[in-house]
């Protein structure tokens, strides 16, 4: 039993090193989380500058946090780290598609698979608020663009039919965006009606008046 202090000193070092970097990745995760929701926040402002900015500096957040927890599996694959993974490719994703740029890719995102897909199925929220806005103003051809992607989205996420496990929870996000894309596409099927209407009576009015 003489080196049993000896262990215990080596054990207890360990445990605080990794702690430390349990403290720093859950700073870092709320930083990221931050700087992720001002970028979507940007992008539906219009501010497409300022949103690239944005997620330029979560990337580089992003990528510290990975390193940070590089030797600790546990912390790696931990909820927070997950969740704030989730959120940066759902910026990403929410930005891209609004703006009309590629898919990011979760390779060069830096997001495991599950994340990135979890990420892609929230982002149908942030396009359901994209398109009340389009709506708003008027623009309802560009929402039935918006509403197509939703409904793509959710063609994919659809077919991913494994354990929850492995997908980290993804089919509790497929059926969230089988309810925000059947609300968006009642909104929007609304909306086209109304217009329709409307122009309808424009038409009946100018045949009026011409006649008149």
């Amino acid at each position: 039993m003489g080196n049993l202090e000896t262990i215990a000193e080596k054990i207890c070092a360990s445990f605080e090193a990794k702690n430390r970097v349990r403290d720093e990745t859950l700073q870092l995760s709320r930083e990221l989380i931050r700087h992720c929701a001002k970028a979507i926040r940007a992008t539906h402002r219009g501010e497409f500058e300022q949103a690239a900015e944005l997620l330029a500096t979560a990337k580089a957040l992003a990528s510290t946090m990975v390193e940070r927890v590089a030797d600790y599996a546990d912390l790696y694959y931990a909820g927070y780290t997950q969740d704030a993974l989730k959120e940066f490719a759902e910026a990403n994703i929410t930005y891209a598609l609004i703006t009309d740029r590629p898919l990011p890719d979760p390779d060069e995102l830096g997001v495991e698979y599950a994340a990135y897909l979890n990420g892609l199925g929230e982002t149908t929220g942030e396009l359901r608020r994209h398109v009340l806005d389009l709506i708003r103003h008027g623009e309802l051809e560009r929402g039935e663009e918006i509403l197509a992607m939703m409904d793509d989205i959710y063609g994919v996420l659809i077919t991913i039919d494994l354990p929850e496990a492995v997908t980290g929870g993804l089919r509790h996000t497929t059926d969230m965006v089988r309810g925000v894309l059947e609300r968006t596409r009642g909104d929007l099927t609304l909306s086209l009606q109304q217009e329709k209407l409307q122009q309808a009576l424009r038409d009946f009015e100018k045949r009026v008046n011409s006649e008149g």
